[in-house]
């Protein structure tokens, strides 16, 4: 028996409890697994705080253990790439979507779906990382194969205080870009500044209605907002500049003109963690576990327990959380 997270549909409409789990009931839900996991951290990202408050379908089969980060053990494989003991991680693949997850004391899992624990990391730091800050590493190494260099000019993040947002500005100012980061957040300027971004503006200034061509400023750009936000951001991004798009915060429309792509040369990349190459997967995790700083990444997280994670889901969604969330599954 284990403790889990679980999602289900009742006659009341919806319920996310903490419950027992018995390996056998494991087994059923995943009969196309052929790893079982060990988890020991989990994390908290915008997706599983709209699965676990139900406020959009996330989840496609029903009953659900949510959860689609996890880091830890290998207990038993028949996939020949690991064997017990192996320490691995996971991000994505429908994972607590259509798999159950890792926001529990043990999952199943498919083989050709992990990603060993590179070299200075171990799962509590790999699960402050998560999807979001994995999804950030995967936005800037999406500038860099762009060519766009720190000598080039700033590079805006948006949604600055955010998962994905903390972890980019971190890794954009180790690598000596001069980040620019936009928030709805005043009172987390300090927070920001310390991360390394070296100018904090309001988030207003861009998530309004906006001309199709702005004053050139961004020769990059990591956005993990949509909606106007991107479509002003693509709309101030230098000759040839690169904005790399992995989120919908505000929106998931693009109220946008094709003039700063066929006037300017723009390029808007869009970056995907679900389903993204193993060979992508792990450069980003071999760079993470390098380039970013781990006394920055103890500064963006909390670590919480399974309990806490059902509380911290809706303060998540309204905005309230600040940086990454580790989720603890063995508290």
């Amino acid at each position: 028996m284990f403790d889990a997270l679980y999602l289900e549909k009742t006659e009341g409409g919806f319920s996310a409890t903490r419950r027992r789990i018995d390996d056998e009931e494991l087994v059923a839900a995943t009969p196309d697994a052929d790893v079982t996991l060990r988890v020991e951290y989990s994390t908290v990202n915008y997706k599983d705080a709209l699965a676990l408050t139900n406020r959009s379908p996330v989840v496609r089969r029903w009953p659900m253990v949510p959860g689609i980060d996890g880091a830890g053990v290998v207990e038993a494989s028949t996939n020949p790439a690991f064997s017990p003991g192996d320490r691995v991680l996971l991000n994505g693949w429908g994972v607590g979507e259509t798999h159950w997850g890792c926001l529990a004391q043990r999952a199943r899992l498919r083989g050709d779906w992990l990603v060993a624990m590179p070299q200075g990391l171990d799962a509590r730091r790999a699960m402050a990382i998560g999807t979001a800050g994995y999804t950030a590493m995967l936005c800037v190494m999406a500038l860099e194969r762009r060519g766009v260099a720190p000598a080039d000019g700033e590079v805006l993040v948006t949604g600055a205080a955010g998962g994905v947002g903390s972890v980019a500005i971190a890794l954009l100012a180790r690598a000596g870009y001069r980040v620019v980061a936009s928030t709805g957040r005043a009172a987390e300027a300090d927070y920001l500044h310390a991360l390394g971004a070296a100018e904090v503006i309001d988030r207003a200034t861009l998530s309004a209605p906006g001309k199709p061509l702005q004053k050139e400023r961004w020769a990059g750009v990591v956005d993990a907002v949509g909606s106007h936000t991107l479509a002003n951001a693509c709309a101030q991004t230098k000759y040839r500049g690169t904005v790399a798009a992995c989120g919908l915060a505000q929106g998931m429309d693009f109220p946008a003109s094709v003039a700063p792509f066929i006037l300017r040369g723009v390029a808007l990349i869009g970056v995907d963690s679900v389903m993204c190459p193993l060979q992508d997967r792990r450069e980003a995790w071999a760079r993470l576990a390098r380039d970013l700083d781990p006394a920055q990444l103890e500064r963006i997280t909390t670590v919480v327990g399974l309990d806490d994670a059902l509380q911290l889901a809706p303060d998540m969604l309204a905005g309230k959380v600040r940086g990454r969330v580790a989720v603890d599954v063995n508290r």
